[in-house]
């Protein structure tokens, strides 16, 4: 089966998607690009995450041509091609309706460095593109144009995009900033948060450089 092993991690991501509250339903999508093929494996359009097995993701172009698997494609294909094409880098894309990232969508306004988890971003704001109809191109070239250098954009009155060089990797950050989100409202609901400053979440970011278990050699 083409591209057999990632299929398998969009199918299972996806689980864990609908399963932790980031997307409820059919909302929601997510991929991998594997740059030797030229190829990404696509959540297949308007299917519970549930229901959905390997053979179920789709794999096509950044073009939208349909290289493998009889389901249609998410509509938002367009969003994950023109990431991808944008940030050479990345592997993996997440598109989620969680519901406080979502929130600050809705109000067209940024998240913002509350906590240091939003470093993950590799940058200290969220920024919101304006609205636009889901599954256009439009909407995945201001996707990619109010994400600018970070790693994650809302989409206005629609919910957030979260990309890495890895599945697992924009699946983090999509759950970081959900957790993120989740704080400055709150905060907001008892009083006036208080956003880290340039200089404290450049400090953040130099520490992010070297969080975890790096690589040997």
């Amino acid at each position: 089966m083409l591209l057999e092993k990632e299929r398998e991690l969009v199918a299972n991501y996806g689980r864990r998607m609908s399963a932790e509250g980031l997307s409820n339903g059919t909302s929601g999508n997510l991929s991998i690009y594997d740059p030797e093929t030229g190829l990404m494996a696509l959540s297949p359009s308007g299917m519970h995450y549930f229901d959905i097995e390997p053979v179920d993701v789709v794999v096509l172009d950044l073009e939208g041509h349909v290289e493998a698997g009889t389901r249609k494609p998410s509509s938002e294909w367009a969003l994950h091609a023109y990431l991808y094409r944008a940030k050479p880098d990345i592997r993996g894309v997440v598109h989620t309706h969680s519901p406080y990232c979502t929130t600050f969508a809705v109000l067209n306004e940024p998240i913002r460095a509350v906590h240091y988890a939003i470093g993950g971003a590799g940058t200290g704001e969220i920024s919101c593109a304006p609205y636009c109809t889901f599954g256009t191109e439009e909407l995945a070239e201001r996707a990619v144009r109010f994400c600018g250098a970070g790693n994650a954009v809302l989409l206005g009155n629609h919910g957030i995009v979260c990309c890495g060089e890895s599945l697992k990797k924009a699946y983090a950050l999509a759950g970081d900033l959900e957790f993120t989100a989740r704080l400055q409202y709150q905060a907001r609901c008892i009083g006036t948060p208080r956003v880290l400053t340039e200089e404290e979440m450049t400090a953040a970011l130099e520490r992010f450089q070297t969080y975890g278990q790096q690589p040997e050699g």
